[in-house]
């Protein structure tokens, strides 16, 4: 690409060359014509890593793409793009499979499950930077369920509002991301489950006063009965768990503050 400069005044193709502007700048910008054709790119031997590439990216967008919503409704909570971090972590997953040859790695999370430990939904404040206690999980893959344990909250010392905001509740979340294969006839990357990817239930607590203190409690998530039937080893169940502030309505009930929330993943099983 070249930058016109002078008299010259042309837009549009001379011979070997195409001339136009950009939005924003008065340059005349100067291209020379040519590249490899649509049909070479698809067929010709020359491009062969070239395609497999592509379709390795798209099977690990369509894995970022997808997956977030197993975060269910913390994934609103979220104060960057998680669509580009899962994809890179879709990659990540490609490359440890050292059993298909590029252009058909498969993702294979539930081989790899711990990528997503203690994924953060936040860069700025984090869940653990604003809920200090630790909670447990247990997960029973079986019925698609699972239970969090919070231990005792001293909201005085336990809670950070970046808000200071007079209410806070707590979310669960479960939910569950398909590993993806090849699928050579539809040349692209499809879901080994496709009933249970990026499929989530989520559980909100109640209201509470950011000053008082909370007794040790737990709360569970579970699936319907009827998602069961299509659970293998290929899927992972992933727990996140969120905090959410509120202030008073006009009602003086508690209502939820938008960007106000933060969440991480807990638990993968």
């Amino acid at each position: 690409m070249a930058i016109v400069k002078g008299i010259m005044q042309i837009y549009g193709s001379v011979g070997g060359f195409t001339f136009y502007t950009r939005k924003g700048s008065k340059n005349t910008i100067m291209r020379a014509k040519g590249g490899p054709t649509k049909k070479q790119m698809e067929n010709s031997p020359k491009f062969e890593k070239l395609r497999k590439n592509q379709t390795e990216f798209g099977g690990c967008s369509r894995f970022g793409s997808k997956s977030r919503k197993a975060f269910g409704e913390l994934l609103k909570s979220a104060d960057y793009p998680l669509h580009s971090t899962l994809t890179s972590i879709g990659k990540i997953l490609m490359k440890m499979d050292t059993t298909h040859e590029p252009g058909t790695r498969n993702l294979n999370l539930s081989l790899h499950k711990e990528v997503l430990d203690d994924f953060n939904f936040n860069k700025k404040y984090r869940f653990s930077n604003v809920f200090y206690v630790t909670p447990t999980c247990e997960i029973n893959r079986e019925n698609l369920q699972a239970t969090v344990n919070i231990p005792d909250v001293y909201t005085s010392s336990d809670l950070k509002s970046k808000y200071k905001l007079p209410f806070f509740r707590l979310i669960v979340v479960l939910g569950t991301v398909s590993d993806l294969a090849y699928d050579p006839v539809k040349k692209k990357y499809e879901p080994m489950v496709m009933e249970l990817h990026g499929t989530s239930i989520t559980v909100t607590g109640e209201w509470y006063s950011t000053h008082t203190i909370l007794p040790k409690s737990s709360m569970t998530v579970q699936m319907h009965d009827s998602q069961k039937a299509f659970l293998t080893e290929n899927v992972t169940i992933v727990i996140s768990m969120g905090i959410e502030f509120g202030d008073t309505g006009f009602d003086k009930q508690p209502v939820a503050k938008l960007f106000s929330g933060c969440g991480k993943v807990i638990a993968v099983g």
